[in-house]
Formats: C-alpha cells, structure tokens, sequence
C-alpha cells in the first residue's frame, strides 16, 4: 500500500532505473503523467516493456489527486514521471498530501533537464534561478527579467519552453527567442540582443539530439523542429566552457 513517484528519465522506455522497474511490475495500477514533459516513446512501448497496463493522467487528475490517493491507500500505486520526479511543484503537493493521509511514499530519482544540460559541457554551478517561457505571454516579462539579474551574478540561464503534451503543441526555438527579442523592443535594456549567445536544446539525451550554440541571430537562421526544447543564455564561459562549445558551433 504505497504511492511510488517513479522518474522515467528523459529519452524512451529503457531509461527507468533497475529500481524503478522493479517496483512498477509490483504495483496493482500505474499511471502515466501526461502533461509536463514527454518522452521519446509512446505510451504502448512503456507498456510492452514493462509488461503493464498504463493510464494516462492528465494535468486534472495529478493536480486533484483524490483517485490517485484513494487507490494508493489499499494497494501499490506508480506514477510515472518524465525526466525527474520534483522537477515539477504538482508532484511534490501529491507527495505531501499523500503523508497526511498516512500512505507510504517511495521515491525512485532519474536524469531531468536540470542535470542533462551538463552534457553540453556547461558547469551546474554556474546555472542560476531557471524559468520558462509560457504559450501565452503577451503581457510576460519574468523570463526577461530573470536572464537579466543571472547575468548580474555571472550565471547561466536555463529556459524551458512551454508544451501541450497532450494536443502535441509545443513552443518552438524560434518562437521562444523572437519572445525575447519581441521584449527586449519593448524593454530596451540590451539584455537579450541579436548579438546574445545562445544554447538551443531539441530531444536532449536521446539519439538525434538536436544542440546549436551561436548568437540569437543565427540561431533563428535554423529550422529546429524537434521537441521537447530549451535554450541557454550562457554567462561568461570558463575556458573549458568554451570549448566545450566548440562542439556545438
């Protein structure tokens, strides 16, 4: 009788951890979060390696928790998370109300986002706070915002770009750097520039990756389609950095 948050990692079926599959052919009912990420599988390749029926669940269903919870109280139920488990805030309030309600939780960790763009030969110490760029952001300026005081501190800037998983909508490179551009008109603070160095990210750690680094001028001059996606606006490079970035030139 246990709630297991299961992190799936960030490319197929075959990056869920020895543990994590193991606990998902005990478990009497798995579901699939379906809303913050996606893998590079269907739902069917999960089920047929791991041998199990698996339920969709979307952004209502997490969020409100009640079925989940319920079931979790009388038998073993796996949520299965793209990338890691608590790279979003829906799966830690599903923890926490778990507890109250006094149901085992286990915890099984896998690669996400925010340690994968390590790969790309960048130091995790260097990034600073993280922000993303929403579907709808005509009146959004916080992802500006954030760029301009981690370059105050030296630090990289990760974005993540928005996603429909569910209707197959996602924010593209390009529509995300036109965003900024679009407010840096509007700003007029030379934050983000077509001179600005940038990291485009497409399917990070699957085979076909997709990593384009160049100023945001060239950068738009690609037709990255691909997904899921996310840029970096470097700081500063350390030396290693740069040539790290040599690769992706």
């Amino acid at each position: 009788m246990a709630l297991n948050l299961i992190g799936l990692g960030l490319n197929n079926e075959k990056d869920i951890t020895i543990k994590g599959l193991e606990i998902v052919k005990k478990c009497n009912k798995v579901y699939l979060e379906n809303y913050t990420s996606t893998l590079n599988c269907s739902k069917e390749d999960l089920e047929k390696f791991y041998n199990k029926k698996i339920v969709l669940a979307d952004r209502k269903l997490v969020e409100k928790g009640e079925e989940i919870l319920k079931e979790a109280k009388d038998s073993e139920v796996a949520l299965l998370i793209v990338g890691d488990i608590f790279s979003a805030t829906t799966h830690i309030d599903l923890m926490l109300r778990a507890k109250k309600l006094g149901i085992k939780v286990n915890l099984i960790h896998n690669a996400s986002i925010l340690n994968a763009v390590s790969s790309l030969g960048l130091s995790l110490y260097k990034f600073g706070k993280i922000t993303s760029i929403p579907f709808e952001n005509e009146k959004v300026e916080t992802p500006y915002d954030i760029i301009k005081n981690n370059k105050k501190i030296n630090a990289h800037t990760l974005i993540l770009l928005d996603l429909n998983s569910e209707e197959s909508k996602f924010m593209t490179v390009n529509e995300a750097i036109n965003y900024l551009k679009k407010t840096e008109l509007k700003r007029n603070e030379k934050v983000f520039t077509d001179t600005t160095l940038v990291i485009a990210c497409s399917k990070l750690q699957s085979q076909d990756q997709i990593i384009k680094f160049g100023t945001a001028k060239e950068i738009l001059s690609y037709s990255i389609k691909k997904y899921p996606s996310c840029l970096i606006i470097p700081s500063k490079l350390h030396f290693m950095e740069e040539e790290a970035m040599e690769e992706w030139k």
